[in-house]
């Protein structure tokens, strides 16, 4: 039966595939409703499916920096046993209606996701409330994820793009929680006590803290009726403001060498960017599609692969959270041609900071971003992602219909402008992963 209901779900995405063009038409609804809980709700009746997102205030930026992983943990153990049911009770019940659950730990946030057909409405939110409310947190579970999560973070020491990204996170941050592995370390997670996760639980898992949000075929009436039966005896509490140290620019360049028998230098280099809320996030996401985020339209690549060929790839992003964001350019070279490539990333970033582009590169930047952006929102599943970042960095629900004039508007002098700003070739952190006698760094 649960293979049979598993192919219905997957026949009907595939069938009927949402048109993203007709989601500005039909955006959400949005309500508070009386415990605190923040609903975001979109019916589509295309398919008899409903996806449901909630993120809860609860990730890696309100942990103590001892009990690095807690939050993570947590979230981990929510669908690993509650006070009625079992760890393989709760799978084997989602399983056997074609339905999935699941949980993720994050940064700033994490999230419980529920997919299920309509008809099996019920039994989804009464899983979804019951791991959310009711966890047990039983110390065999516990004993059982810690486990699995150091024999992750051993495997991870044998991995060169990992060992770099780390080192990167914890050089540009610092003390700050994003500078720290969402997972922890194998001596924090020890550290980790059962009264430890329950308490986290208890002070972070409010319904004042939380996001619903609620995709697909299902009325309004239907969900409330829901929610009033699953959610609404969660009482909500004076939630704790986070009080979190402020990452420090750096005066000088930092730069980290871990030595690694590799034929090939990992390489990230980057600095502190920006918050999701700055008004100057879509200028820098136009300028950095035309740097490094363009794949093969992009300066870093047109440089450093086509016409050098230093690298198979090479890119660079803006990573924005709620609190703070990094800039990175990152390849992987021969040892031997580590310096070149360097030097010619900070090149490259030096040439878009004092040379204007040109109107083809923006022109085409600009159509990529605002014509890809349907596929950000082409099924319940995103739609859903998508609506609990717009609530949760509090972008409005005519962000889909802004973010066009948005990136529209971005002109030369603004790129020429935040390339300048938010770019530094003078003071940054570089991490490089590789065989350093080969490599012989001059940096």
């Amino acid at each position: 039966m649960k293979k049979i209901q598993s192919c219905v779900l997957l026949f009907l995405c595939l069938v009927f595939p949402f048109q993203a063009s007709s989601y500005a038409a039909s955006i959400a609804g949005r309500d508070i409703l009386d415990n605190g809980i923040t609903l975001l709700h979109s019916e589509k009746t295309v398919l008899p499916i409903v996806t449901v997102v909630v993120a809860i205030k609860a990730g890696s930026v309100a942990e103590s920096p001892g009990k690095s992983g807690l939050a993570n943990l947590t979230a981990d153990l929510l669908k690993e046993g509650t006070e009625g049911r079992s760890s393989k009770q709760i799978s084997d019940a989602i399983e056997f209606v074609g339905g999935s659950l699941s949980t993720s730990g994050g940064s700033d946030f994490i999230t419980v996701s529920l997919s299920v057909l309509k008809k099996d409405i019920e039994l989804g939110f009464d899983l979804l409330s019951d791991v959310i409310l009711n966890p047990a947190f039983r110390d065999d579970e516990i004993k059982r994820r810690k486990t699995s999560i150091k024999n992750s973070i051993i495997q991870q020491k044998e991995e060169p793009d990992v060992i770099a990204s780390k080192a990167f996170y914890e050089a540009v941050f610092g003390k700050h929680p994003y500078g720290r592995p969402v997972e922890g370390t194998e001596e924090t997670l020890d550290m980790i006590t059962r009264e430890d996760i329950s308490s986290f639980h208890k002070e972070h898992y409010l319904p004042n803290n939380t996001i619903i949000t609620v995709v697909g075929d299902i009325s309004k009436t239907e969900l409330n009726s829901l929610l009033e039966r699953y959610f609404m005896n969660w009482r909500k509490k004076d939630s704790r403001e986070l009080l979190l140290p402020a990452p420090e620019f750096k005066d000088k360049p930092k730069v980290i060498k871990i030595q690694k028998t590799l034929t090939q230098a990992n390489i990230i280099l980057g600095h502190l960017g920006i918050k999701r809320d700055n008004p100057d996030y879509y200028a820098v996401s136009v300028m950095n599609y035309i740097l490094g985020g363009g794949g093969f339209a992009s300066r870093l690549m047109d440089n450093i692969r086509d016409n050098k060929g230093l690298a198979y790839d090479v890119h660079s992003n803006f990573s924005a959270n709620k609190y703070s964001g990094s800039f990175q350019a990152g390849l992987q070279t021969k040892n031997e041609s580590a310096n070149t490539a360097i030097e010619e990333i900070l090149k490259e970033m030096e040439r878009i900071r004092t040379e204007q582009v040109s109107d083809k590169e923006l022109s085409d930047a600009k159509s990529y971003l605002t014509g890809s952006f349907p596929l950000r929102i082409d099924s319940n599943r995103k739609i859903a992602g998508f609506l609990t970042l717009v609530e949760f960095y509090g972008l409005g629900l005519d962000y889909v219909d802004n973010y066009r004039k948005f990136i529209e508007a971005v002109t030369k002098d603004d790129i020429l402008r935040v390339a300048g700003k938010y770019l530094n070739t003078k003071n940054y952190v570089l991490i490089v992963v590789g065989d350093m006698e080969t490599a012989a760094l001059k940096y």
